[in-house]
């Protein structure tokens, strides 16, 4: 319990209004919970939200400590009261989850608190599996990341231990991720595979494409294959290699044939006529096979996971419909 007596400066502010200002932390529905619970007191007994307050009343908040904490890039979880998450799976180890686009996995310098990594925090925290506030408390962690414009499945660790095998995992590329993308016109051969060495520039957060390797040029190898022809577009499944930054984007621009609605590395003056804002690109199926011993991970081998639906594939070619995993 925390004590606070209303100055002059503070008089006249409704309850949960001054609450909202002293704890920047806390969720507006959790305070107005707090406050119908009576563990918000306002001299000594329960109060209205609505109530004005006057110089010398003392207030006693039977609130958790964290969140009197000043507001920083590691608590911003506590700030969401509703965590938004489409999960995929769950266990003790792991979460796959559906990112939706728009969605950055990580806080960055335009976005701290809405990102998907701060939702799956309030998540586990709100359900009492993860608190910073532990000793020696391990931080959920993601195994892939997807860009902000990208959708699709992303893997969460929620152990220590979970992380480390997956990392693995997905090192010894005992794992098969499949993505879905429209393109301009269409691939020839209709499948087929694109390996060629990529140079990430930085300054630019972009990369170029070369056929021959070049110094620090990494591999990139896409396959692909076409699942549908509409209206100049193509429908195409990709089975990442590697995974290269901005691999798909680059190598299909690079063959004559850039993702929809791709603002960095497309055809913008020929993405309006089909009105897509955003690269068409999706994380949509993704398969386990270890070929070694994953330990708390073992019941994820052999199964498949695909996402319900991908909105660029429904827009742009109706009769087209996801055939679902067989695992």
């Amino acid at each position: 319990m925390k004590e606070f007596t209303i100055g002059k400066n503070d008089a006249g502010q409704r309850l949960d209004r001054w609450l909202a200002k002293t704890l920047p932390l806390l969720p507006a529905p959790l305070a107005q919970k707090y406050i119908r619970l009576k563990r918000v007191k306002v001299n000594g007994k329960g109060s209205k939200r609505d109530v004005r307050l006057t110089a010398g009343d003392v207030l006693q908040l039977y609130i958790n400590d964290e969140f009197f904490e000043t507001p920083t890039p590691e608590n911003a979880f506590l700030s969401l009261y509703q965590p938004k998450l489409n999960i995929l799976y769950e266990d003790a180890h792991i979460m796959l989850l559906d990112k939706r686009p728009g969605m950055v996995v990580h806080p960055d310098e335009s976005e701290r608190v809405n990102t998907l990594l701060t939702h799956i925090q309030a998540y586990l925290y709100q359900k009492k599996e993860w608190s910073p506030y532990w000793e020696n408390s391990f931080a959920p962690a993601l195994c892939n990341r997807i860009d902000r414009n990208t959708g699709g499945i992303v893997i969460a660790a929620k152990t220590a231990e979970g992380l480390r095998v997956m990392n693995q995992k997905i090192r010894d590329r005992e794992l098969e991720k499949y993505y879905l993308c429209v393109v301009h016109g269409t691939m020839s051969p209709r499948s087929g595979r694109l390996e060629n060495f990529l140079l990430k520039d930085e300054g630019k957060k972009q990369v170029s494409v070369h056929s021959r390797p070049v110094p620090g040029g990494k591999t990139a190898v896409t396959l692909y294959r076409t699942l549908a022809v509409n209206g100049g577009l193509s429908l195409v499944e990709c089975e990442l290699i590697t995974g290269r930054t901005h691999q798909i984007r680059a190598q299909f621009a690079a063959a004559g044939h850039p993702l929809l609605g791709d603002g960095k590395y497309g055809r913008q003056q020929q993405d309006k006529a089909y009105g897509r804002r955003g690269q068409a690109l999706y994380s949509y199926k993704l398969s386990f096979h270890f070929t070694t011993d994953a330990g708390p991970l073992n019941g994820l081998n052999g199964r498949t996971w695909q996402v319900d639906t991908v909105d660029f594939a429904q827009t742009y070619f109706p009769a087209f419909s996801l055939p679902r995993p067989q695992g």
